[in-house]
């Protein structure tokens, strides 16, 4: 007898989902209710699609174990995106510093448009899977609280019941999970919202002649001032394209939609880098402004039931920050507990699995949740949390860890390795990071971005060409 699998939503969570469940169901069935493009296109079920997004080098390690055949790094270069070096591909002012530029190699991060990452993880599960895309609204599960059965589905040729052996929902950040749960006899879903009301506001430039090499640059929001964030990145993209993403929390901190404003508010950042690097560059698009930035949390592995057969993965178990850059990371962490749990039990039916890998998806979650929230909840304005007790011990150790990786190689590899999701929060505490951290920084802290000569000289050409055009 054939078994099968439903995955509710096409998106990057949904499809890593269904790449899991391929290696032990016979049939996977993916619903998506937008139309799905064919090339590397936006969809407007995705907020922010359009702004900067980041895949950590965790993430890229759990997808590379997730689809068969497929090399995931060679294959997302090869549709354009770029690999960027934490320890020398980036230049980053930090609430504590700039961070210096070191010659050691360190954990590697992809980046591209959100359309093109989304495009190129489809295809590849699409063509070396048996999964396949099918155009339906879940409007709710079937079975009980012990056991989900299927879906209840609204097509294009009318509603119908799909049943299925294992359920995944990945639909997004619009899940409507916990009133499904409630429909089946299971309550009490605790859920926290934490949103410092970040805006972004995010164009696309063409990369100016000669400066396809330069660094991604990034002007980090400070939490700690009492004052709104505000920050801005420069983010190289395929097609000899930067992203430029600006971001601000609420109380006048949120960048403007206009050109001129999106400008003036670049150079008005902590360094005005940003605007200086895009001052002279031509702009592709018009500014696309997005709201849908709080930190959300459905805490789902604390149920005190949990249906077998069904499981909650990606932005439909976990929202955050995205300044934070680890969505991504996280739902293909997500994916991969999936994955491991299912072969390891050698398909859907073992009793109890259902739970593990909910419970196992939200380690990672907690990790990214801890980082985002630590910091949101010190800007002015923040709904859904202040900070405590442990926030100002925990906040007091990581910034003086940032401080000390300013000018510590020790500390910095530390921190490269938390914020890429290779490593939990306890390498910090690792001796050789514990010993930098209780030194202090090794080196003077930097006067100005760690630039090379090459790159002053472009940025000199770059502001001659914006004031030529000005």
């Amino acid at each position: 007898m054939s078994s099968r699998a439903v995955v509710i939503g096409a998106g990057l969570a949904g499809m890593l989902a269904a790449a899991a469940l391929s290696t032990v169901v016979d049939e996977v069935t993916v619903l998506e209710r937008d139309d799905l493009p064919d090339e590397p296109e936006h969809r407007k079920g995705l907020p922010q699609g359009r702004h900067a997004h980041l895949l950590m080098a965790g993430g890229l390690a759990a997808m590379e174990d997730l689809v068969p055949g497929v090399d995931m790094r060679k294959h997302l270069l090869a549709a354009g995106a770029r690999e960027i070096s934490l320890s020398s591909g980036m230049i980053a002012l930090t609430p504590e510093g700039w961070f210096r530029r070191w010659r050691h190699e360190g954990p590697r991060m992809m980046t591209c448009s959100r359309a093109l990452l989304d495009w190129a993880v489809r295809d590849a599960v699409l063509a070396h899977t048996g999964a396949r895309i099918r155009k339906g609204q879940v409007l709710d599960l079937t079975g009980d609280a012990r056991r989900v059965t299927g879906v209840r589905v609204s097509t294009p040729e009318g509603d119908e019941v799909i049943d299925a052996d294992f359920v995944v929902e990945a639909s997004g950040r619009g899940s409507r999970v916990v009133n499904w749960l409630w429909e089946l006899g299971i309550s009490g879903i605790r859920e926290k919202t934490v949103d410092a009301g970040l805006v972004n506001a995010t164009r696309i430039y063409r990369t100016p002649e000669g400066a396809g090499r330069f660094p991604l640059t990034i002007i980090q929001a400070n939490p700690y001032q009492g004052l709104p964030g505000r920050s801005g990145m420069v983010l190289p993209i395929e097609g000899d394209r930067w992203m430029v993403s600006l971001a601000g929390t609420r109380g006048g901190g949120e960048p403007p939609s206009d050109p001129d404003g999106f400008l003036r508010y670049t150079l008005d950042l902590p360094h005005p880098l940003v605007g200086r690097l895009i001052s002279g560059a031509e702009p592709l698009t018009d500014i696309h402004v997005s709201r849908s930035t709080s930190n959300h949390r459905r805490y789902l592995e604390k149920a005190r039931e949990w249906p077998e057969r069904f499981v909650v993965l990606g932005d439909a178990l976990a929202t955050f920050n995205p300044a934070y850059g680890q969505g991504m990371s996280v739902a293909a962490l997500g994916a991969r507990v999936l994955s491991r749990e299912l072969r390891q039990d050698g398909g859907t039916n073992t009793p109890g699995l259902a739970r593990r890998v909910q419970r196992g998806a939200a380690s990672s979650v907690e990790a990214a949740w801890t980082m985002a929230v630590s910091q949101d909840v010190w800007f002015p304005g923040t709904r859904g949390g202040a900070p405590t007790v442990a926030d100002r011990l925990v906040t007091r150790f990581t910034r003086r860890v940032m401080r000390t990786a300013t000018g510590s190689y020790d500390a910095a590899a530390a921190l490269w390795d938390v914020t890429s999701l290779t490593a939990g929060p306890e390498r910090l505490l690792r001796p050789s990071a514990l010993l930098a951290t209780l030194s202090g920084p090794a080196l003077r802290a930097a006067a100005g971005p760690p630039l090379t000569d090459a790159e002053r000289g472009i940025l000199r050409e770059l502001e001659a060409a914006g004031t030529a055009a000005g």
